[in-house]
């Protein structure tokens, strides 16, 4: 009996997976059950409209395009740094299709820091802060980022298909660049 109670202590609290989450889409109206991933490489991204990053959009697309059958992006419009996602949803929406012809999901706008942090990157931060520790002390600057990966827009967090955060890429990493290519097949 006593294993039993502490089973089910334990399912009680564990901490919720990626497939747990249904976030608010761009397109009005429309949701992201990011359970429909299963099976699948998910590439998260908090992104803005008037960035200096914002051209890996285009990037961003091309690495959609070129691994589909196993990867989904998906968007985060996020206005927490230097307020460089002004728009509205709807905005969002036209830019990113009109400028960089924009065809994964992308989420409605949230936010990826501070008290009012959306749920869903208050995961991934516990996730990321989970792989820093299994870092070695000897790559202490990798350690700390992962601790705090979230320093400007186009913050890139990578999980394999049972859902679980493999590895964190920095706003410079470029979408197509080998550091996230090398977890996904030949194109």
């Amino acid at each position: 009996m006593k294993i039993l109670f502490m089973a089910l202590l334990a399912v009680f609290f564990a901490s919720p997976s990626v497939y747990d989450f249904k976030v608010e889409a761009l397109s009005k109206g429309k949701t992201i059950d990011l359970n429909d991933y299963k099976g699948k490489k998910i590439l998260i991204v908090n992104t803005a409209s008037k960035c200096g990053f914002t051209p890996q959009y285009e990037g961003l697309e091309k690495l959609y395009e070129t691994y589909k059958n196993e990867l989904v992006i998906i968007g985060f419009p996020a206005n927490n740094f230097g307020a460089q996602e002004p728009g509205s949803n709807e905005e969002i929406g036209e830019f990113c299709k009109k400028n960089y012809g924009v065809s994964f999901p992308m989420a409605a706008k949230v936010s990826v820091k501070g008290n009012d942090i959306d749920p869903l990157f208050k995961w991934l931060l516990e996730q990321s802060n989970a792989l820093a520790n299994s870092v070695g002390e000897q790559n202490a600057a990798r350690k700390q980022f992962l601790q705090d990966p979230i320093k400007w827009n186009f913050t890139k967090f990578l999980l394999d298909e049972k859902g679980k955060l493999i590895d964190v890429f920095p706003s410079k990493v470029n979408p197509m660049d080998e550091a996230i290519t090398k977890y996904l097949g030949k194109p």
